[in-house]
């Protein structure tokens, strides 16, 4: 059985997560409308991603016999001006993530409940990789933006990525 304070910081996390899908998805549209495909492309693949992490947390709960309640996902609201903006806020976002996944992991630490350590410890390493590559994104555009050409090469690199999901065992 989980603790209530982890119960309620997991529920709060999958809400988050979905945030953060509908919050992609709000940036695809925007690379989309840019006619940056690529971009559009990498940003949906990450939605679907957040996704999944919404849908673990929900069954690791269930599993667990813990209560999921869904609330409402916030809209997105951002003044996206350069191609530049969606990542850097894409970044900032990762960062963030990355302190609630802390934060569920330091009140699991403090119940001692070790399950729930044990399966946020794919979610930590998970936040590594999506701040890096955040971070990696937005070198790439302040390196190559600028230039159409490369601008081309960089989307047609964005566009080459493909959906794998999650290969965490409940």
């Amino acid at each position: 059985m989980l603790k209530e304070k982890v119960a309620q910081l997991l529920n709060e996390q999958i809400n988050k997560e979905f945030y953060s899908a509908y919050l992609y998805l709000y940036f695809s549209n925007y690379y989309t409308e840019k006619g940056l495909n690529g971009f559009a492309n990498w940003y949906k693949i990450q939605a679907q991603e957040e996704r999944d992490h919404a849908m673990l947390i929900m069954q690791y709960m269930q599993n667990n016999d813990a209560t999921v309640t869904l609330e409402a996902i916030e809209k997105p609201e951002m003044d996206l001006k350069e191609n530049i903006d969606a990542l850097k806020a894409g970044l900032e976002h990762e960062h963030y993530v990355t302190s609630l996944i802390n934060n569920i992991y330091d009140a699991a630490y403090t119940e001692k409940d070790f399950r729930t350590m044990q399966f946020l410890d794919w979610f930590v390493k998970e936040q590594g990789e999506e701040e890096t590559n955040a971070s990696d994104l937005v070198r790439k555009m302040e390196l190559f933006g600028t230039d159409p050409k490369s601008l081309y090469l960089l989307d047609q690199e964005m566009a080459s990525r493909v959906y794998t999901a999650p290969s965490l065992v409940l």
